[in-house]
């Protein structure tokens, strides 16, 4: 099951931990990307904090941390070839792990609908 935030970013959860990038949507609005920031294991995160940064030829786009949590997992792959967050942003070109703070949090945040009704 995947959520959304009102910030272009999505989520899934699985076992507490939230695997998180930008949606389709987000990355077909910034262009080609150049250059992903991620950041590094441990960090622990706020939500609604800055948490990554993806740079297209267009502009520089802050990911926020959608919910509070610890980073347990980077996308090395991402880092390495931005053009795979455009390619496949909601599968090959996530960004970051996640182990949520509050895992009941997750239910707060947009559902596909929801997220759909936003971007329509």
């Amino acid at each position: 099951m995947l959520r959304y935030t009102e910030e272009h970013e999505w989520l899934a959860l699985e076992g507490g931990v939230a695997t998180i990038g930008i949606t389709r949507h987000a990355a077909e609005l910034l262009g080609d990307l150049v250059f992903v920031q991620l950041p590094d294991l441990g960090t622990r995160l706020d939500k609604g904090g800055p948490a990554a940064v993806v740079e297209s030829v267009k502009a520089a786009s802050d990911v926020f941390a959608p919910l509070a949590g610890e980073v347990v997992e980077i996308n090395r792959a991402a880092v390495d070839s931005p053009g795979l967050v455009n390619e496949d942003p909601q599968g090959k070109g996530w960004l970051f792990k996640l182990k949520l703070a509050d895992v009941k949090a997750f239910d707060s945040l947009m559902d596909e609908a929801q997220y759909t009704k936003l971007t329509g």
